[in-house]
């Protein structure tokens, strides 16, 4: 049997993982936003919002030469209860830290293999990152009263 391999480039391989995890996150249960502006100045590529106001972040990484050039990653933590890699079936996974929970996901979904340790955030943290996520999902197209795109 022929194995056929894919090639993507880089721009295509984030789309597809950050589509496929945030697919997953709504099969668990969690609201996604993509590329969410946090107050350390950072952008998270996904954050969700769960059932009991758990937050998670995830962090896209499309390639072994995306995670060695990124390190800004442990900057997420004071911003979520929950951080995780979503990396895609072919990412070589002995290089990711142990720490951080893991998704493996494609264009159409993915599945946590390794869970993410909690580390709940401060009621008051909670309240204004829950505040400020619900405002940005408001504000982001469409808008009240704006036409739905064709």
């Amino acid at each position: 049997m022929e194995t056929v391999v894919l090639a993507f480039s880089r721009p295509e391989t984030t789309g597809a993982v950050t589509r496929g995890a945030a697919r997953l996150l709504v099969d668990l249960n969690y609201a996604p936003l993509m590329e969410v502006c946090l107050p350390n100045g950072r952008r998270a590529d996904i954050m969700a919002l769960g059932p009991r106001g758990q937050i998670v972040i995830v962090e896209v990484k499309s390639g072994l030469e995306d995670f060695r050039v990124d390190r800004k990653w442990g900057d997420y933590a004071p911003y979520c209860d929950a951080f995780y890699f979503a990396v895609a079936p072919e990412f070589p996974r002995g290089v990711l830290p142990d720490e951080p929970g893991l998704i493996i996901a494609d264009a159409f979904g993915g599945a946590v293999v390794r869970d993410a340790p909690a580390a709940p955030l401060s009621g008051p943290r909670r309240k204004a990152l829950t505040l400020a996520f619900a405002r940005l999902a408001a504000l982001r197209p469409p808008y009240v009263g704006e036409a739905p795109a064709p």
